[in-house]
């Protein structure tokens, strides 16, 4: 009887119940009847699970966006877009429709990375950007990156991540580990740590250890006390690794900060390649 009255109920009817619903939601729905199916494909809806701004995303497209309807245009954007001039990474869940943001590392805060002595800029096949950067030889890391809370999905948990790869001459990364951290508006900083290699060379630790020797322990003891993360390989082929977690609320204006930084050891590294910081809903 239940069925019989779902099943008699006016598509806008329909239409309302979906809109409260979720995108993954709606296509499971448009098997149960031609009103569902009709009203699974509503404008109306689709707009719902847009973002607010989604005009202006799709006017800073890199590539111009054909659609015939909200639901197209919505499938279009959970494809991964290039945005504000190829500097951005714009993307829509397909079953929650949550937003997701990667800054690339053009759009990222890099010390001295115009400066070729230390970095390069290098065009990677495997990038879904025009350039990465490449730390060539420095002292100095620090990597900064800040994005809008507004911009994100409201009453979500979100997590920043750096996507990186190591070179096979790579060297100095992780005589120390590299301090991170994220902060939220004025909010506290919660920091912590990471190593951006789980696995080195025989032959390169015995030749750090023969260079360092126990100032590698002196140096760990000027790092502040954290979990030393490790990088976990994504499906794109590029290593992540957690700089934090923050929580997005009901329209927040305020901007979120990440870093990662190793400034203390002093000593010279290089083989880092960045691709960017993706800003992603957690499960």
């Amino acid at each position: 009887m239940e069925e019989a009255l779902v099943l008699g109920l006016p598509e806008d009817c329909v239409a309302t119940c979906l809109f409260l619903t979720s995108p993954s939601d709606v296509c499971r729905s448009s098997l149960v009847s031609t009103t569902f199916r009709s009203a699974s494909e509503s404008d109306v809806v689709w707009e719902r699970f847009l973002p607010s701004d989604y005009q202006t995303i799709v006017s800073q497209s890199l590539t111009p966006l054909k659609y015939s309807s909200k639901k197209d245009l919505f499938f279009s954007l959970s494809n991964s877009l290039l945005i504000d001039g190829g500097k951005k990474s714009f993307k829509l869940d397909k079953s929650s429709g949550k937003i997701s943001y990667t800054l690339s590392a053009r759009d990222l805060s890099i010390t001295w990375s115009s400066e070729s002595m230390y970095w390069s800029w290098v065009a990677m096949p495997e990038s879904r950007f025009a350039e990465v950067a490449v730390l060539r030889t420095m002292s100095w890391l620090e990597i900064k990156g800040k994005i809008s809370a507004h911009k994100l999905s409201p009453n979500t948990k979100y997590g920043a991540y750096l996507i990186f790869k190591i070179s096979d001459r790579a060297y100095g990364l992780d005589l120390i580990p590299s301090e991170i951290s994220i902060q939220m508006g004025n909010g506290q900083v919660h920091r912590n740590t990471a190593y951006l290699q789980t696995i080195q060379d025989g032959k390169k630790q015995q030749m750090q250890h023969l260079l360092y020797g126990n100032r590698i322990q002196m140096l760990k003891s000027r790092v502040c006390e954290g979990e030393g993360r490790v990088p976990s390989e994504r499906k794109d082929g590029w290593l992540e690794i957690e700089l934090g977690e923050f929580f997005c609320g009901n329209g927040d204006g305020e901007e979120v900060k990440m870093s990662l930084m190793e400034v203390k050891g002093h000593h010279l590294k290089g083989g880092l390649i960045v691709e960017g910081l993706e800003i992603r809903p957690k499960n």
